[in-house]
């Protein structure tokens, strides 16, 4: 079993996430007032309480998606313990800063500062440039670029995200969002607008880079314990110069999901558990892993669903222990074999 752990960015917010840890483990609950603290938001509020508006704003939600992220990852690892062997760690975009922290790169503390920082700088591109972001749904990558490469209109629009074969995001300001959104739905495509409020992902918030570049510089990134497979190059990287670089850049450029998730199979992956609110990455996983090819795909955001995920993390580890006990015995039976035929 090989396992990637997955963190879900902005989009997968909903009231009362994280509220049932933080209700029944006061280590969740330390996560929150630490997060609190450190952002300077009341985010144990916004995530419970609302209202929605406030919570969808760049500035709050990118610290409340990470809080409770950390959160869920906090309750998964104490009901796991040592028997989760994860292989590899990946974020969604906003969802990068807590793979950095699981993967050991950056302590709690400055996850928190990081993303609040890259919060409100993208709050104040947002400002300053208006737009949103679109799903695309039922057209591949290479057509939506051309239909991006076409647009000669005011504005600026731009591929944000490539999730699946047949679903991109596209951010820009509402006009070009507009005109590219009605050409794709006349050719076949659904077109769903996403609840967030900024135009991430694209030159809109390009603005903030120079910014977060400097900030980066004052924090300590220490080498990956674990791989980190990362949104702008979709493979891992273990060099923190090349890290901190990315980090940077990641907030203007597209989220290469599709081909992370495809390279993490072709590397052997074959477990994925989205750690963190609602259950969008694993939608897009399920999508993204060829017809035939066996994968488990797990999610965890409640009690409920984490007693659900470990109970079948237990049993596919056990299961794959006598797998392995048994291919090793098969092994030595047959050097025994070799053995006594060399020797009679």
């Amino acid at each position: 079993m090989k396992i990637a752990v997955l963190f879900p960015g902005q989009g997968s917010q909903y009231l009362g996430m994280g509220q049932k840890f933080i209700e029944a483990d006061p280590d969740c609950a330390h996560i929150m007032r630490e997060a609190e603290f450190l952002s300077d938001y009341p985010l144990g509020k916004l995530c419970n309480d609302g209202p929605m508006e406030e919570l969808s704003r760049a500035i709050h939600l990118q610290p409340a998606i990470t809080v409770t992220n950390l959160i869920c990852w906090c309750a998964l690892r104490k009901a796991m313990g040592h028997d989760l062997p994860v292989s590899c760690f990946a974020g969604h975009s906003a969802g990068e800063y807590t793979a950095l922290y699981a993967a050991g790169v950056v302590s709690l503390e400055d996850a928190m500062c990081l993303i609040s920082k890259r919060a409100s700088l993208m709050e104040r591109e947002g400002q300053k440039f208006p737009g949103g972001m679109r799903a695309v749904v039922g057209l591949s990558l290479t057509d939506v670029e051309k239909l991006i490469s076409a647009y000669d209109g005011p504005g600026a629009v731009a591929l944000a995200n490539h999730n699946t074969a047949q679903q991109t995001v596209i951010s820009g300001d509402d006009h070009a969002l507009d005109v590219i959104s009605a050409i794709a739905v006349e050719r076949g495509a659904r077109v769903v607008p996403l609840n967030v409020r900024i135009a991430n992902h694209s030159p809109l918030v390009a603005g903030a880079v120079p910014d977060f570049t400097r900030f980066l510089e004052e924090v300590e990134f220490r080498k990956p314990e674990y791989p980190i497979y990362f949104n702008v190059s979709a493979a891992p990287e273990w060099d923190t110069k090349a890290i901190k670089a990315m980090m940077a850049r990641q907030i203007a450029s597209k989220v290469r999901w599709f081909e992370l998730i495809t390279r993490m199979l072709d590397d052997g992956v074959d477990t994925f558990i989205e750690v963190g609110p609602k259950a969008v990455l694993k939608g897009l996983i399920k999508k993204i892993v060829p017809k035939g090819v066996s994968c488990t795909v797990l999610q965890v955001d409640s009690p409920e669903t984490l007693a659900s995920s470990v109970s079948q993390l237990k049993s596919e580890n056990s299961r794959s222990q006598v797998h392995r006990v048994s291919f090793i015995a098969q092994q030595l039976e047959s050097l025994v074999r070799q053995y006594e035929v060399c020797n009679a």
